[in-house]
């Protein structure tokens, strides 16, 4: 079955959908996403590497999971879904942290445009990793991995960057 992406406009009111390997690229279309971090029992939040493989900033560290909501599916399942998918892990407690997070990157000449709230939850078990889609992970405290962001830049995508700050400056870091 072919993986399906929301395509929105400015106001994020849904205007279509595209097949997956067709949205990204020199000029993505803005879509809908999602970014989650989830946290263990611990508070240790889960930071994948992304696949060597991946099309969009193969090799980066990142949160624990981004992907696309498909047509009719809210963002919870789809967190859910793509947990299940990229890391054999199910969730709970996913709440919204940055519900009108948007933003464009470029890496390599692929664009990233979305509109893509950004979610904090809770895991259970080992992390089981696709390898098509995970290429390592980590368990790291908040500052810990602040400052792996801050002291190691270009190692991490840009939106997990940019989300922290935001996260951080909301006051929304879950004590650990």
């Amino acid at each position: 079955m072919q993986e399906l992406i929301v395509l929105v406009d400015d106001e994020g009111r849904t205007i279509g959908t595209m097949p997956k390997p067709l949205v990204h690229h020199g000029e993505t279309p803005l879509h809908r996403a999602f970014s989650a971090y989830l946290f263990d029992g611990d508070g240790r939040l889960l930071v994948t590497r992304r696949a060597e493989g991946k099309q969009t900033f193969p090799g980066m560290w990142t949160n624990t999971v981004c992907g696309h909501p498909g047509p009719g599916e809210d963002d919870a399942a789809a967190i859910a879904r793509r947990a299940a998918f990229e890391l054999g892990l199910p969730v709970s407690d996913v709440r919204p942290a940055l519900p009108g997070y948007r933003y464009r990157a470029e890496f390599r000449g692929v664009v990233e445009n979305e509109i893509c709230p950004v979610y904090l939850g809770r895991f259970s078990g080992p992390p089981a990793p696709e390898s098509s889609e995970v290429g390592e992970w980590e368990l790291l405290e908040w500052t810990a991995f602040r400052r792996r962001q801050e002291t190691e830049g270009d190692a991490w995508s840009p939106w997990c960057r940019e989300q922290a700050r935001l996260i951080e400056s909301a006051g929304l870091v879950p004590a650990g």
